[in-house]
């Protein structure tokens, strides 16, 4: 949150020279695409797992999908499917549950948006066959956790944030998993979600360099990715992942880590996001890092008031997703999102882009509200405040139709 020394002054950003996304690390430039995609991209993935979120480790080999209910929902207007995702051989082990809508009406694989939630599978629709989730949540009474536990008061609380209805008449599905099923959102020392999982011998925390809760977040969505390559009703080559605040970082990283999604889009990510960390405008690395220091990897806490001793900054993030599209969004009343950063990130990342043959963004300036602009990388700044709105999700399936072919 805001302190006395948040700045929301852009005459009181400091002067920062940004890394060179097209430098090598031999001082080499980059000037074309083989020399990034062999080279470049993979010395910047290195940089981020090294400092900010960690090493992050592969699927395990007892990894099992179970579908544990199937549906018609919306009146017949969809299909829902439900899917369990046990982790080891246990099933009373670490595991999540996939909550899945296809439209009805589909002819054949449809593409997918995938995202995390907060509170549980049950708040993005009032259904009442989605399945309550037992398991620890933040505690918020307006959303009806009690006691950090669900309670049918939160069922369909947050259906704002996910326009079932909208995606599925566009002719897209919905793929959502509650991200405390991998790593509660709260400082456990990582001891109640799935880093236990992949401790060596003796270890009881994460090493410096590997992965925190960010990291958790991220290989699930992978894991969820792993189960929707399988379904024959979902097109394995046309799955979007997606996230608000936090687990906007969540969807950058996992679009810079798995290439098998197709498009990426980042809501208000803020800090360690889609935001240029340099600006110290709004949320800075310190603040992040000591509200929520089981977020990212220890290394990170190194740059808390030393933003410029980084060897990366966000708008490399966004590079990494490239040459696929990218989505960054950005609302005016949550500057401390740094709206100006974000959208000046993805300016940073137009070279990569157009070195690959893209289109990249095409504005030089930001857009005025409301007023979204789309090549390659989209963006827009809308009205209101820290969401995720039925106007963001006009803009993303706007895109997802530029570039999934709908």
């Amino acid at each position: 949150m805001p302190t006395e020394n948040t700045n929301y002054d852009e005459a009181q950003v400091p002067t920062y020279t940004l890394p060179e996304a097209l430098l090598r690390e031999n001082g080499e430039p980059v000037t074309d695409a083989p020399t990034w995609t062999q080279t470049r991209r993979p010395e910047i993935l290195q940089l981020f797992k090294t400092h900010v979120f960690g090493e992050m480790p592969a699927a395990l080999p007892n990894t099992r999908f179970v579908v544990s209910e199937e549906g018609q929902a919306l009146g017949g207007r969809a299909r829902r499917r439900q899917v369990s995702v046990y982790f080891t051989a246990d099933n009373d082990g670490p595991s999540m549950d996939i909550l899945l809508y296809l439209p009805a009406d589909a002819k054949g694989p449809v593409p997918v948006f995938l995202g995390l939630n907060f509170f549980g599978n049950h708040t993005v629709l009032l259904d009442p066959e989605i399945h309550l989730n037992p398991r620890w949540m933040r505690a918020e009474e307006k959303n009806g956790i009690v006691d950090n536990r669900a309670t049918i008061d939160s069922r369909g609380c947050l259906a704002s944030r996910w326009c079932v209805d909208e995606v599925l008449a566009r002719g897209y599905g919905l793929a959502t998993v509650y991200s405390g099923d991998l790593d509660p959102d709260y400082d456990d020392g990582y001891q109640n979600g799935i880093h236990p999982l992949f401790f060596k011998e003796g270890q009881t925390r994460p090493a410096p360099n590997e992965w925190g809760t960010i990291g958790a977040w991220t290989w699930g969505l992978s894991r969820a990715m792993d189960y929707l390559q399988t379904d024959a009703e979902v097109d394995r080559a046309r799955v979007a992942v997606l996230g608000l605040s936090r687990l906007g970082k969540t969807s950058l990283w996992a679009g810079a880590c798995d290439e098998r999604f197709a498009l990426v889009i980042s809501n208000e990510s803020g800090c360690g996001g889609a935001a240029l960390s340099r600006r110290r405008y709004g949320e800075t690395i310190k603040d992040i890092n000591e509200t929520f220091p089981h977020w990212f990897c220890d290394n990170f806490r190194r740059y808390n008031n030393a933003e410029n001793e980084q060897p990366i900054d966000q708008h490399m993030l966004l590079a990494l997703c490239a040459p696929r599209p990218l989505y960054v969004a950005s609302a005016v009343d949550d500057r401390w999102c740094d709206p100006r950063g974000e959208f000046l990130a993805a300016l940073a990342a137009d070279p990569i882009y157009r070195l690959l043959g893209t289109q990249g963004l095409p504005a030089e300036e930001m857009p005025a509200v409301d007023q979204p602009v789309m090549g390659h990388i989209g963006y827009h700044i809308r009205s209101g405040g820290h969401d995720l709105t039925a106007y963001d999700w006009a803009q993303y399936l706007d895109f997802a139709d530029m570039h999934l072919s709908i």
